[in-house]
């Protein structure tokens, strides 16, 4: 430990006194590290002073011929001094008024330099504080008249403990102070911190060494798992479990769901009641030398019962049943798919035999190779591992996949080869006693009026799927809450019905007489054009209230036969056009060709759409003859071009756009003889409509048997 001495040295030197500085203060030691928020202020203090440095030669000479006297009382070990309680080295100083004014030249060493007696201990005792809880303030005074030897902060900086130099020790609260370290660095006090602050960083030394350590070890772990170590069913799990699969298992399969619960595909059940059969009774057919399906692929528009079916042969098959969606088992990382299947028929051939249900498979199914820019290859692998558990070098042996998608235009043809699908069951749309199944079916649990009539409805809904039906007695069932009855009735189903087609009614919408007017006699006119034209879908219902975006609407109820079969004549697509085109001839005619509105707009797309597909795709022209040109564009997504480049000749694209064109305004002719030779019920019919604002179908029939309509004859 090392004592500030100083010494105040006063002569006639250059004509002025000179303050020689002290020694320089010993390096403050730190024993251990300092809170942070001294590092700054310890390093400012430890800057040469400036002052101390632009002393002259002469100065610095008188400096140390006072070290060298107070050397002398100092030779003892000051640590010593201090711990056997010894009074330390005393301050020499210089009297002023002892030295030699007259003789400025002189040199210091030559002068009379009388120095005074070392102060009692008593007096040195008497300007310290007393206790062992100094102010704040005292401590501060004790540090510049250096009676403070050490100090040691606690470690979070609060306080400290301090030693002065009659070895007395006391402790003090320590203020945020930030000039606290540079007065103690310059007073020559040892500063230090409490010895927990060592330990503590021990610690952390330690933890910056074993966290990386354990961090790996961690990674490792997960990597294992993700792999293939333990998770899973009775394993460890974790968030990084991929090489599972996620599928869902049923040792006894309990869906609520039989084949009695499905309605309106009774083609599909049975041929999914033989795989049933099979896996209840395979004897008897493997007495014939038959073997069960491998595969068994769902096919059919979104809606129509697909799930529903799988569901159904699980609660009829009564078999250990996996269930889980093809988007499961694509990942961010490539393989992951793989190892999900491979878990998936590694568990259902320790369950065999059993069924594996894949639903939306087209997921992972697509044709491989396919796209603009190449294919993915998590989805390849994926697909790749799928066909060789299908049928692969081990096979199967008693695993029965199901697997749905309402897309089977893309899936890879190596998917759907005999030996892995081995049968492709189409789930279509309901025919009208399908139609009447299901709703007898999802009318199950609701309360329903006598004058529902199941024949009707189903009629009047060709091509709602099972879902479609299902949504329709639903939102009857709420329509009938909202207006407080006991009972569904055909009212409820009838809005319930339009509000799906057409959107809901807008009740509050506020229409002009005059917009109302023309809404009536638009709709009237295409309700006339399609009752009078031959071999066309009777009137169903005519409404002039606003739904969605059209101001009104003509519902027809189209043949059953031809939605089925798919098959509609010329004549009848020109009568759909010339009913198209009927609301802007009726517009026409009562408002004038200046009055004309946009309303129409749809419907010219449709003729548009429907004239140029008679020419290009039908061969209803006998210009262009049998011939399907302009064919549409292909699909990027099955690796083929966007759009097929024309195989025909500018000539022949003229000839077209004139047989568009020739087709449209015949249509375009009729509708107006039709409009013009029967105005009186055209008349009728549209002030009905502002009256009433919704005319069924019987009620228009009316109209024309009073008004002795005839049907059009070309």
């Amino acid at each position: 430990m090392a004592f500030a001495t100083s010494a105040l040295l006063s002569s006639n030197f250059l004509g002025r006194k000179v303050l020689v500085s002290p020694p320089t203060p010993k390096t403050t030691k730190f024993s251990t590290p300092l809170p942070f928020f001294f590092k700054r202020t310890i390093l400012n203090a430890q800057k040469p002073n400036n002052d101390s440095e632009q002393l002259n030669s002469t100065s610095s000479q008188a400096a140390i011929a006072a070290l060298i006297f107070s050397s002398v009382s100092m030779s003892a070990n000051p640590q010593a001094l201090a711990a056997d309680n010894i009074t330390p080295p005393p301050v020499i100083e210089a009297q002023p008024n002892q030295l030699n004014p007259s003789n400025s030249n002189s040199s210091p060493f030559s002068q009379n330099l009388l120095l005074t007696a070392p102060k009692p201990q008593s007096q040195v005792a008497s300007d310290l504080p007393e206790g062992t809880q100094w102010r704040y303030s005292e401590f501060l005074n004790a540090v510049k008249k250096g009676k403070v030897e050490r100090v040691r902060f606690s470690k979070d900086g609060s306080a400290l403990q301090l030693t002065a130099v009659d070895g007395r020790r006391a402790t003090v609260i320590v203020p945020n102070d930030p000039d606290l370290i540079d007065i103690l660095a310059m007073n020559g006090v040892d500063i230090s911190v409490a010895e927990a602050e060592a330990n503590n960083g021990l610690f952390n030394i330690i933890g910056n060494l074993l966290f990386p350590f354990l961090a790996f070890t961690g990674l490792f772990l997960l990597f294992r798992r993700a792999q293939g170590g333990p998770g899973g069913p009775g394993g460890l799990g974790g968030p990084m479990d991929f090489g599972r699969s996620k599928s869902k298992f049923q040792e006894v399969p309990e869906t609520g769901v039989t084949f009695a619960d499905v309605a309106g595909a009774d083609q599909a059940k049975l041929e999914l009641q033989e795989v049933v059969d099979f896996l209840k009774n395979p004897d008897k057919y493997t007495a014939l030398g038959a073997k069960i399906p491998k595969g068994c692929l769902l096919v059919g528009p979104p809606g129509t019962g697909k799930t529903l079916l799988a569901r159904a042969v699980a609660g009829e098959a009564g078999v250990p049943f996996f269930s889980c969606a093809a988007s499961e088992f694509v990942e961010l990382f490539v393989g992951v798919g793989a190892s999900r299947v491979r878990d998936l028929f590694e568990k259902a051939k320790s369950k065999a035999p059993c069924i594996v249900f894949i639903d939306e498979i087209d997921a992972v199914g697509r044709q491989r190779g396919a796209g603009l820019g190449g294919g993915n290859d998590e989805r390849e692998q994926t697909i790749n591992q799928l066909l060789t558990e299908m049928d692969g070098f081990s096979g199967n042996s008693g695993v029965i996949v199901l697997a749905a998608t309402n897309r089977p235009d893309v899936l890879d043809s190596a998917l759907l080869r005999p030996g892995r699908f081995d049968r492709q069951v189409t789930v279509d749309r309901p025919d009208v006693a399908g139609r009447v199944k299901i709703l007898q079916v999802h009318s199950r649990g609701k309360a329903l009026a006598k004058d529902v009539d199941f024949e009707k409805i189903a009629r009047r809904t060709p091509g709602f799927t099972g879902a479609d039906l299902q949504n329709l007695m639903n939102e009857a069932a709420i329509l009938a809450a909202r207006r407080d009855l006991k009972e569904i009735s055909k009212d409820e189903i009838s809005d319930a019905l339009e509000r799906i087609i057409a959107g809901p009614e807008k009740k509050n919408a506020v229409v002009s007489d005059e917009k109302k007017k023309l809404v009536a006699y638009h709709e009237a006119g295409h309700a006339l054009v399609g009752a009078l034209m031959p071999e066309y879908d009777p009137v169903a219902k005519i409404s002039i209230i606003p739904r969605g975006q059209a101001g009104g609407l003509t519902f027809f109820a189209p043949s059953e036969e031809r939605l089925e079969s798919g098959l509609y004549s010329r004549s009848y697509l020109e009568n759909q056009m010339a009913v198209a085109l009927g609301g802007r001839v009726a517009e026409e005619v009562i408002f004038g060709r200046e009055n004309v509105t946009t309303g129409a707009s749809n419907d010219f797309m449709q003729v548009s759409r429907v004239a140029r597909q008679m020419v290009e795709r039908f061969g209803f022209s006998r210009k262009i003859g049998q011939v399907a040109i302009g064919g549409p564009g292909g699909n990027p997504f099955l690796g083929q071009q966007m759009s097929t480049q024309k195989d025909y000749s500018m000539a022949t694209a003229d000839v077209v756009d004139a047989e568009v064109r020739e087709l449209v305004e015949r249509a375009y002719s009729r509708a107006t003889q039709i409009i013009t030779t029967h105005i009186d019920i055209l008349h009728k019919l549209a002030q009905l409509l502002i009256e009433k604002e919704t005319v069924d179908g019987e009620e228009f029939m009316s109209l024309f048997i009073d008004g002795k309509a005839e049907l059009y004859v070309a």
